[in-house]
């Protein structure tokens, strides 16, 4: 009986709040959701972004990353690299360092596509 009731507010649930994936995507898409997907594959990419999402200015300079990841400037570097193509990260030039911060907006496109 509890397994019935269980389901039943499963259903509902999905009845009220629809999936992006209950319907084909288009191409265009399913291209950007790829790009934003495909740059999160990666440990590295995750701890920067972990970094940045538990920052309490809601920024890091470049600067912080390699101690705080343990690789090199260059690695570091590429992997920005990759985040900001994606969207999923922005950098702010002052002087000679960069700073980054969240794309809070594109992290809930990719956030609202699994649900």
């Amino acid at each position: 009986m509890v397994r019935t009731e269980a389901r039943r507010e499963v259903t509902l649930e999905a009845e009220c709040c629809p999936s992006l994936l209950a319907a084909p995507l288009a191409l265009d898409e399913a291209s950007s959701l790829a790009v934003g997907f495909s740059a999160l594959g990666d440990a590295v990419r995750l701890r920067i972004l972990s970094l940045l999402a538990g920052s309490p200015d809601g920024e890091v300079c470049v600067c912080e990353f390699t101690g705080a990841i343990g690789k090199s400037q260059g690695t570091i570097s590429h992997h920005l690299k990759i985040l900001a193509g994606a969207g999923l990260v922005h950098g702010d030039r002052r002087g000679k360092w960069v700073w980054y911060s969240l794309d809070h907006e594109r992290l809930a496109s990719l956030r609202s596509a699994l649900f």
